[in-house]
């Protein structure tokens, strides 16, 4: 039997954001999903960690899934990505928790674990995108950008279709579908403010971010290449490398991959904090 999602909204700085809760508890493991998807993307590893004792909560950041989606540019900073995330666990009345996402998710989360660190138990951070990802990101993201802006009408158009086709049940293939029939003028505004702000910490301040962190990347990806995650599990004081067999693993055949995700997650709550050793 599949446990019932308790889904929900909160305001945030005059915006409604969107969100879906599995499980509870106090163990909080809250998950980002991608650029343009949203929650359902990551649906089945949240119901497959709420079954391991967890209480995973998946938020849809502005622009994405369920919640608003203002055309302005700033709203899709990274910072203003990660302030949202902060109030969303203040949201959830948790002191710590798990965080992690994937691909823009693991952005998000590594810029929340700068500026937030305390906040956090540890990272799963899964294809995040950094420098050796810049020319083939610039290759995709900008010719989009440009459809979006030069050809918003037939845009739209093919966005109004694609919408109407019926979903399968599959949270991956579903999030993917509702990424397609994104109204082009909120794609314009979501492309640009995530690529002309800072799209990731400095190295310098990763070197900060002191907190157990589970890196996953495969080795067939331009868009997030192995090499951005190898070197970030170098720069994490403690970040561990988990090599995926491809993208698609942890969507579709994901019983390894969550095996060990949920143990990475079971070592962060087993052990205290070096705040509560101190206390």
């Amino acid at each position: 039997m599949v446990a019932a999602i308790e889904l929900g909204s909160f305001e945030y700085d005059g915006s409604r954001l969107a969100y879906e809760l599995h499980g509870d508890g106090d163990r909080v493991f809250v998950y980002l999903h991608g650029l343009l998807v949203d929650s359902e993307m990551n649906r089945e590893l949240a119901r497959s960690l709420a079954a391991r004792g967890n209480r995973v909560a998946l938020l849809d950041l502005l622009g994405h899934g369920r919640s608003d989606k203002p055309l302005h540019a700033s709203a899709y900073r990274m910072d203003a990505f990660a302030d949202e995330v902060v109030a969303f666990i203040d949201y959830l009345g948790a002191d710590q928790v798990v965080l992690g996402g994937i691909s823009l998710g693991a952005n998000v989360s590594l810029e929340v674990a700068a500026t937030a660190p305390e906040r956090l138990r540890g990272l799963v951070l899964e294809m995040p995108v950094l420098e050796w990802a810049v020319p083939a990101a610039a290759m995709v993201f900008t010719p989009l950008l440009l459809i979006m802006h030069y050809a918003s009408r037939p845009a739209a158009l093919l966005a109004r279709l694609i919408d109407l086709l019926p979903r399968t049940g599959n949270g991956a293939v579903d999030s993917s579908l509702r990424a397609l029939a994104t109204p082009p003028e909120v794609v314009k505004a979501v492309l640009h403010g995530v690529l002309t702000g800072p799209v990731a910490p400095t190295v310098e301040d990763r070197r900060g971010i002191d907190v157990p962190a589970l890196v996953i990347a495969h080795t067939r990806d331009l868009i997030h290449p192995f090499s951005d995650a190898e070197n970030l599990v170098e720069q994490l004081p403690q970040g561990t490398l988990l090599e995926a067999h491809s993208m698609l693993e942890l969507r579709l055949a994901p019983d390894r991959l969550t095996g060990e995700i949920a143990g990475f997650v079971d070592g962060l709550w087993a052990k205290p904090t070096a705040r509560a050793s101190i206390a």
